[in-house]
């Protein structure tokens, strides 16, 4: 496995130097500021991200205010207490997309929600202070005890709320294979577990987030 230095001068000669490397990456947000979101736009945040899971990303764009109307702001009380009648209405409601296990995610999530502040204080701080060295178990978290939070969806969900960690797209993990930490996508613990050791050693190497590695290995692919 080469080291992070000899992996970001791939990335620069592909790219055209080291300037151009640094004007692709992304940060995460301080932990502070992923931290004060309230919980509404926690479930927010997690129900676009499962809706844009097989649709088109502007669909759900252009129907977005829809959506924060139907669920009332996803106001997380409000839908927690979604029963029968509100579930027939909604995947009627031309607002939104009406897709009924998705729908349902939404009650789902905000009890997952509720729970992590129940048990934490806050849900945002919860994840904003999750361990980065085991940021395989804040994924493994999501996909147990959310739902449709499995697979790309908790990655992307967990980048746009500015929380410090990496995506598995193709060009990271085709990275990953190149550097022989793994030999396909990673779907076994064991796997998984190379995989977080591979980033915990870039970001000793460089000082630099998972998300800014993340960043370099699929630019030193793509």
């Amino acid at each position: 496995m080469r080291n992070f230095d000899e992996i970001w001068a791939i990335a620069a000669e592909r790219k055209g130097g080291d300037a151009a490397v640094e004007a692709l990456l992304r940060y995460p947000k301080p932990k502070a500021e992923v931290a004060a979101m309230p919980d509404d736009r926690l479930l927010a945040l997690m129900t676009r991200c499962i809706f844009n899971s097989g649709f088109t990303w502007k669909v759900v764009e252009a129907m977005w205010p829809g959506f924060e109307a139907a669920f009332e702001g996803f106001e997380i009380g409000f839908c927690v207490m979604l029963h029968d009648e509100d579930f027939e209405r909604l995947v009627s409601d031309t607002r939104i997309v009406r897709h009924g296990p998705k729908i349902r995610a939404v009650q789902e999530n905000a009890r997952f929600i509720a729970d992590l502040s129940d048990a934490h204080g806050s849900a945002a701080a919860f994840l904003a202070n999750w361990p980065g060295e085991d940021y395989m178990g804040l994924l493994d978290l999501l996909k147990k005890r959310g739902t449709r939070l499995g697979g790309n969806t908790g990655q992307y969900f967990l980048r746009f709320a500015g929380i410090d960690g990496f995506i598995l797209s193709n060009d990271v993990v085709g990275r990953l294979i190149a550097e022989g930490v793994v030999d396909k996508p990673p779907t076994s613990a064991k796997e998984r577990a190379a995989v977080q050791a591979a980033f915990n050693r870039w970001a000793a190497q460089s000082g630099r987030s998972l998300t800014e590695i993340s960043r370099v290995l699929a630019v030193s692919i793509d």
